[in-house]
Order: structure tokens, then C-alpha cells, then sequence
């Protein structure tokens, strides 16, 4: 029985897959399977696979897509190792990954799962020491010491600290948790981690750069932000924590997501919904500008809302992220 599993969620991205395949089997730690979950690919992912000549890798293709969470929930049903990691197929591990996080869980007992930073890559597979260092300083990351994580529900819920992609976990604390609700479906790795942490779990910090995640163009659309916009609210919606501090702080974190996801759906055509929303919204946030704005263009034909709200994106400074994704191959 191999000790880790490594789970790669895969759907139409036979092109990035083999990086983050190679990643893999390029690790100095060698007790592992490596699980390829396939969500119904339409591409030439199955023939990709095929030229693994591996025993350790396996291969479970759904025949029809079922959805993210779906499908990174069959790849954990189908692991065998105490240890287990998912990452996305357009990301990809650093050689000693499994090395140093392996080392971290079988030194102590107590720790349920060790999380490292990561680089930012491009397309091209190229590292951007300066996106990293923007992405760290933006999440926290630069800020949390190695070892085990002070106030994990701060870290997880307030500040978003953690990614799953770069964490390895004990198995038997996702199976506790219930790994990857399907309602959670495109916001799931921040609802594991804060489950996990309202579960009383204990994570622990190692800053060195083990994991890569790659910023690409195509990776958002509208359709995507408001699948993701709402799991969000699902999610948040369905916490509950003992501490009145924190319990203020889910509820403005409700009234943002809700927000955001207002003016997405009034971008869509969906008025009343989006209005709906970002009247609930205003109860916690007041007369905010965004929400003012939001109601406004409400009026307005759905050509032009999404003509103003196109434009106003074009106008504000780029961020690191969008940067890294003009990057050309």
C-alpha cells in the first residue's frame, strides 16, 4: 500500500496535464500512488495518459462530466495512501515536495495536514518572482512563521492564507470532514480548509516555495465567477462560529460575496436576482458605491450594463494576476 496519494482532477487540459503528471513522478520521495481523476474529457486526455508506463499511476475516466467537486471526490474515494494531496492539472508539484511535507506529518502525530508557499508560473512554465512574492504578501503567507498555525480559522475564513493544492493532508481528517461537498462545487479548497479549522484540525506552516500554480489566460469567465460567487454564498452562509468577533466578520464576508455576485448577475441579465442581492447586501454595507452603481445600471438595456461594466474593468490598474496571464506563449 503506497503511504501517499496524489490526486489530479484533469478535464479537457490534455496540453497542461503532462507538466503536472511529470511533476509527480519526478518526486524524490517515491512511496506514492498517483490518482488521474478524467471528468468526461472530450480531448485526447486518455491517449495522453496512456504513454505513462507507470504502475504507480492510475486512471479513472467518468464517462460523462459530473462536475468538479464530483469528480476530486472519486479520486479521494479511490485512494489507498494515509496521506493524500489534490492539485489541479494546470499546477504542479517541486521535486521534494512529498520529501519535506511527508517528514513533517511523521514527525508529529497531532499535525492533521502541512501546508507550503508556491510560485506563481506562467504558461510557460516559467516562474514570476515577481507575481510570487505580490501573491504572499497579498494572502499572508509572508507573515506566518513555520509551524503549527496560530488561529487556523483566522488564517482560513478572514485572511484565505492556505491553498489546497499546495498542503498535504492525513486522509482520515478530509474523511472526517466530509471531503469536497458537492454544494461547495467551484469554492471548494476554501470551504475544506474552513471546515476543517471549525473542526478543530491543526495545521501546520512550512515556507518554502514546494508547489507551483500556474496563472494562464481563459481561466475566468462569467459564467465561472458566478458559479464560483455562488458556492461562495452557500458556503459562508452555512458557518457558524462560537466567536461574536468572527461571527461579525462572516457576516460582512456574506454581505461582499453577495455584493459581487449582485453585479455579476445583473452583468448576466438576470436583474431581479442581482438586485435582490445587492439590497441584502446594503443591510450590512450600507450606501456602498459598487451597490449604487449596481442598481443603477440594473435600468439600463443589458447591451449597455455589460458594455459599462466591461469598461470600467479596462480602466482600473492591472493586478499581478492579469499581468502574468498576458504573458505570450
Amino acid at each position: 500500500m503506497p503511504k501517499v496519494s496524489v490526486c489530479i482532477p484533469t478535464y479537457n487540459r490534455s496540453n497542461l496535464l503532462p507538466y503536472a503528471v511529470k511533476s509527480v513522478l519526478a518526486q524524490t520521495y517515491t512511496d506514492f500512488e498517483l490518482i488521474i481523476c478524467d471528468d468526461g474529457s472530450t480531448d485526447n486526455t486518455a491517449l495522453i495518459v496512456n504513454q505513462w508506463d507507470d504502475p504507480r499511476v492510475r486512471y479513472i475516466r467518468h464517462p460523462v462530466n459530473g462536475g468538479r467537486s464530483r469528480n476530486m471526490r472519486s479520486g479521494f474515494e479511490a485512494a489507498c495512501g494515509i496521506y493524500f494531496i489534490k492539485f489541479d492539472d494546470d499546477d504542479a508539484l517541486t521535486p521534494e515536495f512529498l520529501e519535506k511535507t511527508v517528514a513533517v506529518l511523521e514527525a508529529d502525530p497531532n499535525v492533521d495536514f502541512v501546508c507550503t508557499n508556491h510560485w506563481i508560473i506562467n504558461q510557460n512554465n516559467e516562474k514570476v518572482e515577481s507575481a510570487t512574492k505580490e501573491n504572499s504578501t497579498k494572502w499572508g503567507k509572508d507573515k506566518l512563521q513555520q509551524g503549527v498555525i496560530p488561529d487556523l480559522i483566522r488564517q482560513t475564513f478572514e485572511y484565505q492564507s492556505l491553498q489546497v493544492g499546495s498542503t498535504l493532508f492525513r486522509r482520515a481528517c478530509l474523511a472526517e470532514v466530509d471531503y469536497m461537498r458537492p454544494q461547495a462545487d467551484g469554492c471548494e479548497d476554501f470551504d475544506l480548509l474552513v471546515r476543517l479549522a471549525i473542526a478543530g484540525k491543526q495545521g501546520y506552516f512550512l515556507p518554502e516555495f514546494l508547489m507551483e500554480y500556474r496563472f494562464h489566460g481563459g481561466q475566468t469567465s462569467l459564467k465561472q465567477n458566478l458559479h464560483f460567487l455562488s458556492a461562495k454564498v452557500f458556503c459562508i452562509s452555512g458557518y457558524k462560529f462560537p466567536d461574536e468577533q468572527l461571527e461579525k466578520l462572516r457576516s460582512h464576508k456574506l454581505a461582499i460575496t453577495q455584493q459581487a455576485l449582485g453585479l455579476r448577475l445583473i452583468e448576466k441579465g438576470d436583474t431581479l436576482e442581482g438586485r435582490q442581492l445587492l439590497q441584502e447586501s446594503s443591510r450590512v454595507l450600507g450606501s456602498d458605491r459598487k451597490i449604487m452603481l449596481g442598481l443603477m445600471l440594473s435600468y439600463l438595456p443589458a447591451s449597455l450594463r455589460q458594455f459599462a461594466l466591461q469598461s470600467f474593468r479596462q480602466v482600473r490598474p492591472k493586478d499581478y494576476t492579469e499581468k502574468v496571464r498576458e504573458v505570450a506563449v
